[in-house]
């Protein structure tokens, strides 16, 4: 399993912008479609977006549709989530995952192979 350490969290204003990073401790982080998910106070876990290993493929929930962008650099084994325009509604702790999909398309209800720690995102005036 891969070993994900997720950064970049932290309190903006409605209207603000923060980019996450979700990095891996080994070589490999190439061979897996990745996954941002969110859990809210009191709420399930959600998808939020996801990327395919190689193609580069992405998919949103409607919710983030517009205003988040996920991204993969592999040389750095590093996936990225920019998110711009940040509501109240996004506070959560935000996860990246290891997910197991067929030839690493990204889906976004996939199997997990391993979860990062998560990191804190807080959107409020």
């Amino acid at each position: 399993q891969l070993q994900l350490v997720e950064s970049g969290g932290g309190s903006v204003q409605p209207g603000g912008s923060l980019r996450l990073s979700c990095v891996a401790s080994e070589f490999g982080l190439n061979y897996y479609a990745i996954g941002w998910f969110r859990q809210a106070p009191g709420k399930e876990r959600e998808a939020v977006s996801c990327i395919s290993s190689t193609s580069g493929r992405t998919k949103y929930a409607d919710s983030v549709k517009g205003r988040f962008t996920i991204s993969r650099d592999n040389a750095k084994n590093t996936v990225y989530l920019q998110m711009n325009s940040l509501k109240p509604d996004d506070t959560a702790v935000y996860y990246c995952a290891a997910t197991i999909t067929l030839q690493g398309i990204c889906a976004m209800n996939p199997l997990i192979d391993s979860w990062g720690q998560g990191t804190q995102v807080t959107v409020s005036s």
